[in-house]
């Protein structure tokens, strides 16, 4: 067997293995799925109201694609909290003494989470619709919204997972991803159109990927009416491009940099 198929493999049964986990811990899907449907329902109804939008465009079509960037941004640092609960219970330990691919682990426990986002998805996608949200495009068009995000998703993944390998400790990984996500996900277009920003932060925010991915969602959804203008910033113009871009340089630098890391903790 090469040493392309035994890593997929290997990282197809360390997958499954994440999955059944989910399945035997309901706990986690459950918390997972309340969280951004709490946001939709709080957002659409408590602050809807309140925030002046263009013609041509209801705030829960405007809303529901930030909910989404938002939740599997944060969906993501499930995969370093899950990381250092492992290393810290030993599992790790276990996985060294079997002849099996050093970063299947990794690729194994992203590609579970990446199936955990999808699931959160689809369930605020169906409350979306509920409360007013619409998709106003094609069937080709809104697969490639649910891929960009899952995308973006996949890529911030690696970076939490060498967040879990260097922190140990869920706690700590939890409360250092979220000083990092949390104004990222608010000093975006996730909430409010960017016309409300002051000029130093709005500048920030047009060129923020979780604004690009939020706009990229909302072109490909239908929810961006032509009528209704958008940022001068060459990122928010073409949102899928940059989207992909920082995708792709995430990856490009995270998948070695947590393989190496994980390598040093794996020979402790």
């Amino acid at each position: 067997m090469s040493a392309l198929s035994h890593t997929l493999s290997d990282s197809l049964v360390i997958t499954r293995r994440n999955l059944i986990k989910v399945k035997r811990v309901p706990d986690l899907i459950v918390f997972a799925t309340l969280s951004p449907i709490m946001f939709v329902l709080l957002f659409r109804y408590v602050f809807g109201g309140a925030i002046t939008l263009p013609d041509g465009i209801t705030y829960a079509e405007f809303l529901l694609p930030g909910i989404f960037a938002q939740t599997v941004v944060f969906g993501s640092t499930t995969t370093g909290a899950s990381i250092a609960d492992d290393l810290q219970k030993g599992l790790v330990d276990r996985f060294r003494s079997l002849p099996m691919s050093r970063s299947a682990v990794l690729i194994g426990r992203t590609v579970a989470d990446l199936g955990l986002n999808a699931i959160s998805i689809v369930v605020m996608a169906l409350t979306g619709l509920l409360v007013g949200w619409r998709i106003n495009s094609s069937v080709p068009e809104a697969i490639g919204g649910f891929l960009i995000l899952l995308v973006f998703a996949f890529a911030v993944s690696w970076m939490m997972a060498l967040v879990g390998l260097l922190v140990r400790t869920p706690e700590v990984v939890n409360n250092a991803s979220f000083i990092v996500i949390f104004p990222l996900t608010f000093v975006a277009n996730t909430f409010v159109p960017l016309e409300s920003f002051p000029s130093v932060l709005r500048t920030f925010a047009e060129w923020n990927p979780v604004s690009t991915v939020v706009q990229a969602a909302r072109d490909l959804f239908g929810n961006q009416p032509d009528s209704v203008p958008v940022a001068d910033a060459w990122s928010l113009q073409n949102p899928v491009l940059y989207t992909l871009i920082w995708a792709a340089v995430i990856l490009a630098v995270f998948v070695p940099l947590a393989v190496r890391a994980y390598l040093r903790t794996s020979t402790r």
